[in-house]
């Protein structure tokens, strides 16, 4: 099947569910056995449920993997991944431009618990080839497009150096989806995606997802999944299997918007820079195109007046266009990055990687391009 119809079709038979056309609410915890030691597919929800296992499937499938995992929450993925992986004294090398919250779960917690957690600027393939060379990485931990400054890495390249020392490798899928990028065809061992964006795509649902295509890890990802209890709820699940059916048409119009907005963006007097990856003037544009089918759904803008004044100036005067903490809903989002999705960094490490204060990064939604823009401009000039 090509991908628009293996989202619909994928992973389901609906002559297994009474002929039910849609996947049903499996909204129990356990599963009646008729015997002692019955070797039955779903005994305890905490173990295995026929809605996650559903999604499960469908994420595996579509992310060219064996098995899929499904989480309470995008950080309790993360976390169940990191906790397979890693044990004290061993090396992480992260991309630095991480998402937010990430830089925090490997700051805050693994850090302390003895984890050697580096953070690289891995725009230049060979600056992995100097920590490779000086430390025994146990896992690579990539982000591309990254958040919210949209740099890409070279998946496939970094990949096979980490993968040649032994080192595992995971990936944040999340901002380009199995729409337009699929890590594991590209070497990765795992891709994560935080669900709650693109794959759910309409802010009603907080989940994790990845796919693997090693058997053991699979299985030790397993293990550790069901130890620490981070599943994700049926009716998450199925929340995510509902919008996972509608994500090719909403990214093609996401990507159509983002584009365009960019490009108005480009000439608006209070902005001093637009990030996307389509643009030529985009420092990781030529990599994009040969790594991503389409250029994803967030434009990131840098205000010439670069105060949180200014930035809040802009949120105050939106009307249809509001201030969030997540992305990749149907609707148009603003965040500021500063004080939302990064602020657990301190501001010395903010200012390196170019979160500055006048920066917002946008989710474009999927609404007319003309009504975004309209209100994002008239909140752009209040600032002039």
């Amino acid at each position: 099947m090509q991908f628009n119809t293996e989202l619909i079709h994928s992973s389901y038979d609906h002559n297994e569910h009474n002929r039910a056309l849609m996947p049903p609410i499996y909204q129990n915890s356990m599963f009646a056995m008729h015997e002692i030691g019955e070797p039955i597919p779903f005994k305890y929800s905490r173990l295995a449920n026929p809605t996650r296992k559903t999604l499960e499937d469908t994420i595996a499938a579509l992310e060219q993997g064996t098995h899929g995992f499904a989480f309470a929450s995008g950080i309790a993925g993360i976390d169940v991944i990191f906790r397979t992986i890693l044990r004290p004294n061993d090396t992480i090398v992260a991309v630095s431009d991480i998402y937010g919250g990430s830089y925090d779960l490997l700051t805050q917690v693994y850090a302390p618990w003895s984890v050697n957690v580096i953070f690289a600027d891995l725009t230049q393939p060979e600056k992995l080839d100097e920590i490779l060379a000086n430390h025994q990485v146990k896992l690579l931990w990539l982000e591309t497009p990254s958040n919210p400054l949209l740099r890409l890495v070279d998946i496939e390249t970094l990949a096979a150096k980490a993968k040649a020392h032994g080192a595992w490798v995971g990936i944040d899928n999340t901002f380009a989806t199995p729409y337009l990028q699929n890590p594991l065809a590209l070497g990765c061992d795992i891709v994560f995606h935080s669900a709650t964006k693109y794959l759910g795509g309409h802010s009603d649902v907080l989940i994790g997802v990845a796919a693997v295509k090693d058997e053991n890890l699979a299985k030790s990802l397993n293990d550790m999944l069901i130890m620490a209890g981070a599943i994700a709820s049926p009716m998450d699940c199925w929340l995510v299997l509902r919008g996972i059916k509608t994500l090719a048409v909403r990214m093609e119009r996401h990507c159509q918007n983002a584009r365009e907005l960019a490009l108005r963006l480009q000439n608006h007097p209070a902005v001093e820079k637009v990030f996307y990856p389509a643009l030529p003037e985009h420092e990781h544009h030529e990599l994009a195109k040969r790594q991503m089918r389409d250029f994803g759904g967030v434009v990131s803008i840098y205000l010439k007046n670069n105060s949180i004044q200014a930035a809040n100036t802009v949120i105050k005067n939106l009307k249809m266009v509001c201030m969030a903490s997540s992305l990749g809903g149907v609707e148009s989002l603003v965040n500021h990055s500063y004080t939302q999705s990064h602020s657990g960094m301190s501001p010395e490490v903010k200012n390196s990687l170019g979160i500055r204060e006048g920066l917002l990064r946008f989710s474009v939604g999927i609404e007319h391009i003309d009504d975004i823009y309209a209100d994002i401009n008239h909140a752009l000039n209040q600032t002039l």
